[in-house]
């Protein structure tokens, strides 16, 4: 008698289980509400790089790039009934103006505002020219400045530069910063 139970729970355990190993079960869900590791962004078979302006291709004034990214497997996105979606990356928009040749410009024509009339501040550059760059006091403040990234282009856009190059991100403290403490222990 007890081989039979044994035998009925056997078998009464072969029905419940389901044999696939769930390689076959998809979900569907809203790609936008996915957490870090859900995902890949941007997808990896696209190029997402514009190689004029070394940024995600579609960078807008708000410095945002929609990409496509991939969720992750045997998940399908409700938007677009696959598994990839489009989602908001940050980037720096730019308007055409290359560090490289700005830099140049301010080391041998500075004193006569050439950095200043290419990256649209022509009163700064006319005053510079009138002036000999400051006796070349400007000159010299100017280069420090746009090798530092401090000054850009007049419009608010960011330098075109190498992908991998010599990008500065300057930290500012506002109303939503404040310094943490620092204790001695």
């Amino acid at each position: 008698m007890i081989r039979f139970i044994k035998f009925c729970c056997v078998i009464l355990l072969l029905f419940c289980i389901p044999l696939s190993n769930g390689a076959d079960y998809k979900y569907e869900i809203d790609c936008n509400n996915l957490r870090m590791g859900q995902y890949i962004c941007p997808h990896p078979d696209y190029d997402f790089i514009d190689p004029k302006t070394q940024q995600p291709k579609g960078c807008t004034k708000e410095n945002k790039a929609k990409v496509v990214c991939q969720a992750a497997d045997r998940l399908i996105c409700s938007e677009t009934k696959n598994n990839t979606f489009k989602k908001d990356i940050p980037c720096k928009w730019t308007n055409g103006y290359s560090f490289e040749t700005s830099l140049l410009l301010s080391i041998f024509l500075g004193m006569f505002g050439a950095d200043r009339f290419y990256l649209g501040y022509p009163a700064l550059g006319l005053l510079k020219l009138s002036t000999l760059g400051f006796l070349f006091l400007g000159q010299f403040c100017d280069v420090i400045l746009i090798a530092t990234q401090i000054v850009g282009p007049a419009d608010g856009s960011h330098y075109v530069m190498p992908y991998y190059g010599a990008g500065v991100t300057i930290v500012k403290s506002d109303n939503f910063t404040y310094r943490v403490p620092q204790y001695d222990w």
